[in-house]
């Protein structure tokens, strides 16, 4: 299985991942500028790298987020979510067009929900996901 993963991991970074990494740095750059959304900076860093290399991590709720984080993914999804989600869900629509890409396709919409929504979320290793439930 782990051999899977890098395989995907690898053709994935060519294909797709790259791209969306670069689209979570310049969100992070915005948010960056912008002072007072340097905590969605922070997190847009850490979805880039997540989308970087999806395959064998997963997103699970952070047990003690609350109404902050509710209220920051208000915010985030009006300045920076929106068009994250826009962006995979279009390289997951071309990437499901062929046979080879429709797992790649399958990873990139994984990702829609914690490019809308981040904030009380924890990106961990699929074997450590089971600890968080």
């Amino acid at each position: 299985m782990t051999l899977t993963r890098l395989l995907l991991n690898i053709i994935w970074l060519v294909l797709a991942g790259f791209w969306m990494a670069l689209g979570y740095a310049l969100a992070a750059l915005i948010c960056f500028l912008l002072i007072v959304t340097i905590p969605f900076g922070i997190a847009a860093l850490r979805i880039g790298a997540f989308a970087l290399w999806p395959f064998g991590r997963t997103v699970v709720r952070r047990p003690g987020a609350g109404l902050a984080s509710a209220l920051g993914n208000v915010l985030w999804l009006l300045l920076c979510g929106w068009w994250l989600a826009l962006g995979h869900l279009i390289s997951g629509i071309l990437l499901c067009l062929t046979i080879i890409g429709i797992p790649l396709g399958l990873g990139s919409f994984k990702l829609i929900p914690i490019s809308l929504l981040p904030l009380g979320r924890e990106i961990v290793r699929i074997d450590d996901a089971r600890a968080w439930l």
